[in-house]
């Protein structure tokens, strides 16, 4: 019996601890619609934040069916402290500490799509760029500092930190080359990354990542270049 407990909670233990991988080539693949199925990542940096860029590929046939969440980043001030999400007939919509802008679009292509977001606490400045291509810069929070001690999701879209799922707005199909910086990347250096180049993350980084995963998904080979 205490051989059983032991081992028990050695797997309790065992499930509450971040692996780390190197996960170039690979991605992340959801293949239904969950409630609770997601990754959970580990920031190799936990200060605030007064910049940032998020850069990640994206394969799925969701867009027009309906929305879903990208990249769910809460903080335990804010559920919604950095969001990325595709809203359905409207395009991405991009959140900082709550608020939103919208980059409108009729649909995600059925192909991997790469996706680029950054913001700037000092002038407030955000950009959004899709497979290597920019947005028109938009205004979001100006002077505001995203929190600490995040909790940093794929798959779902946190309306409480760390839970309050929503299968609706769960992610079908693949996801991967997440890399997150604290400060805004140039446009050379988006384009580094779009064609498959190798900056130096510091927050989230996908050859060293940091992940926990739940229910039903699944390391596979990458569907792109």
């Amino acid at each position: 019996m205490e051989k059983l407990l032991w081992y028990s909670l050695v797997m309790v233990i065992f499930s509450q601890t971040f692996a780390q991988k190197d996960m170039s080539k690979t991605a992340f693949v959801f293949p239904k619609e969950s409630a609770n199925s997601y990754v959970s990542l580990e920031a190799q940096s936990k200060t605030t934040l007064k910049a940032f860029t998020v850069c990640l590929h994206i394969y799925t046939e969701l867009s027009t069916s309906r929305s879903f969440s990208i990249f769910s980043y809460a903080t335990k001030n804010n559920p919604n402290d950095i969001l990325i999400f595709w809203s359905k007939d409207r395009g991405y919509t991009f959140g900082v500490g709550g608020p939103e802008v919208l980059f409108k679009a009729s649909e995600i292509p059925e192909a991997p799509t790469h996706i680029c977001a950054s913001w700037e606490s000092a002038t407030g400045i955000v950009e959004f760029w899709v497979d290597g291509k920019p947005r028109v810069r938009k205004i979001l929070q100006k002077g505001y500092t995203v929190g600490t001690d995040a909790s940093i999701i794929l798959g779902q879209e946190q309306d409480s930190y760390g839970g309050g799922f929503d299968e609706k707005q769960s992610l079908v199909g693949d996801i991967g080359d997440v890399n997150m910086w604290d400060i805004v990347l140039s446009p050379e250096q988006i384009n580094t990354v779009y064609v498959g180049g190798t900056l130096n993350p510091s927050v989230l980084k996908w050859q060293a990542l940091k992940y926990k995963a739940q229910g039903d998904v699944f390391i596979k080979p990458q569907l792109w270049p």
